[in-house]
């Protein structure tokens, strides 16, 4: 009884929260983000870098996307808006003898199932294909081996192109890319699959579809905690207890009845619109440590709850993801209730203040056409904090470092 009093009374303050919030944003429109995050930000890359595009044949990514537009609009889309911004971008240069970075645009993950799902399978042999088209007919790749060269790999676990955690584990990271530089999505801290010095970036969602979904700033936020996704992948861990390492699962067992959480597996037409609805966003992690769902809890201003040990977050040394968001172990997870209402309310505006910030939303966004402090300038800030290049970058006339037959045999086959 004194539990269900206790859930009524915290439901009740979420149901004024947003407008208090709302006012507390009014009055503090112009405040920075502590630390280094507002300068960040703000920051500006052009003028720091120049980006030379290789022009490759259509099969490696126009041919692909004319095929099958629904690559457009899938969680990793990155790829293909990241070279249509730079194609555009100011900081592109069309003199590769002047260029600090080289661009190699292969869209690796538009290979779709007829559900609508990447398979990254031709990946790797599309890449080294690529590869080798770029150091024939160009000198710049050899001079390095790649090391002044950055490949857009979204896929769940980037560069070992395999959508199950073993097997690309086992594969490990394409070894033609070894000293190239990574943009991929966000992954896990010491993980085979997330190279160093990897620039992470979040997963696309369609900015304009979330733009049509937006509600009065005012709203109250009358759900307390929110979730929509599944909790357990019963066709591909029949078993169960693998997937999101059971943290999902954990989540239903534990909170399916709590007053509190508003959490199905049904995706309904009012999504977007319930977000805004909520103080917490669940952001657990699934078969990778990462989803959209952050992304949509940030633009969103809905606190998210990152359930993702050792998780790598996109543009970290841009955005202050300890201040906006709420961070529980996975094993903590049947303590969520107790965890989420023992957050004092002063902090909790406070997230909502900072998840205000216009420019916090913009830094998780692939708009079209680009804008100032979009992910696409966080990338170009990323490569720039890199440069200048190091004197290990180019080789010794006659040095060479990657083998050009290492990985598996399937990845050897002509493409």
């Amino acid at each position: 009884m004194r539990r269900r009093v206790l859930a009524i009374a915290i439901l009740a303050a979420a149901l004024f929260l947003g407008a208090e919030a709302q006012a507390v944003q009014q009055g503090h429109q112009t405040e920075r983000i502590s630390g280094s995050a507002g300068d960040v930000l703000e920051d500006n890359p052009v003028g720091r870098l120049k980006v030379y595009v290789y022009d490759l044949p259509s099969k490696y990514n126009k041919k692909l996307l004319k095929k099958d537009p629904r690559c457009l609009n899938h969680m990793f889309a990155a790829e293909i808006f990241m070279h249509r911004f730079l194609l555009s971008s100011a900081v592109r240069t069309f003199n590769p003898e002047e260029a600090d970075w080289f661009y190699t645009p292969v869209y690796t993950t538009c290979d779709l199932t007829p559900s609508g799902l990447p398979l990254p399978f031709k990946s790797p042999r599309m890449m080294r294909s690529a590869i080798e088209l770029i150091a024939t007919n160009w000198p710049y790749w050899n001079r390095s081996e790649g090391a002044d060269h950055f490949f857009v790999t979204p896929h769940d676990f980037g560069a070992c192109f395999h959508y199950q955690e073993e097997k690309a584990i086992g594969r490990g990271i394409l070894p033609l890319l070894q000293r190239a530089t990574l943009v991929q999505t966000f992954g896990q801290k010491n993980h085979v699959c997330l190279k160093d010095g990897s620039i992470t970036i979040p997963p696309f969602a369609p900015p304009q579809k979330m733009q049509a979904h937006l509600i009065p700033p005012d709203t109250p936020r009358s759900i307390f905690v929110y979730f929509r996704g599944l909790f357990y992948d019963t066709s591909n861990d029949p078993e169960g207890g693998y997937y999101a390492r059971g943290a999902r699962a954990s989540v239903w067992e534990n909170f399916k009845n709590n007053p509190l959480f508003d959490i199905s597996t049904d995706h309904p037409p009012t999504y977007y619109e319930d977000m805004q609805r909520s103080v917490f966003c669940l952001c657990p992690l699934g078969w990778a440590p990462w989803s959209p769902r952050l992304v949509e809890a940030v633009v969103f201003g809905c606190i998210p709850v990152i359930i993702a040990d050792d998780i790598v977050l996109p543009f970290a040394d841009a955005i202050p993801w300890e201040e906006i968001g709420v961070f529980v172990a996975e094993e903590d997870v049947p303590k969520l209730d107790s965890i989420l209402t023992s957050i004092p309310t002063d902090v909790i505006l406070r997230k909502q203040r900072l998840l205000a910030n216009p420019s916090m939303k913009q830094a998780m966004l692939f708009p079209q056409p680009a804008q100032a402090g979009d992910a696409f300038h966080q990338i170009l800030n990323g490569l720039a904090r890199k440069l200048p290049h190091g004197d290990n970058v180019f080789l010794k006339p006659g040095e060479r470092v990657l083998n050009w037959t290492a990985g598996p045999p399937g990845d050897l086959k002509p493409w």
